[in-house]
């Protein structure tokens, strides 16, 4: 597993860990955790190429675009 594959993984594993909360704050929960504790070069490959990402993980990363 390459880095861009590890980091997708994670993301959607953050995904999954808030699966019940509704989906709204399900997203904010995602980008809320990226924000605060991966680093900016993570930050930004996962910014880069957000490929295979769950459709919670995806508007995650798309929150954290408009937010940063």
């Amino acid at each position: 597993m390459n880095s861009q594959e590890r980091l997708v993984y994670m993301a959607n594993q953050i995904a999954r860990n808030v699966a019940t909360q509704p989906e709204p704050q399900a997203i904010v929960a995602v980008a809320d955790h990226i924000k605060a504790f991966w680093d900016p070069r993570m930050k930004a490959m996962i910014l880069a190429a957000p490929e295979g990402l769950t459709p919670v993980a995806r508007a995650a990363v798309e929150r954290l675009r408009t937010v940063q």
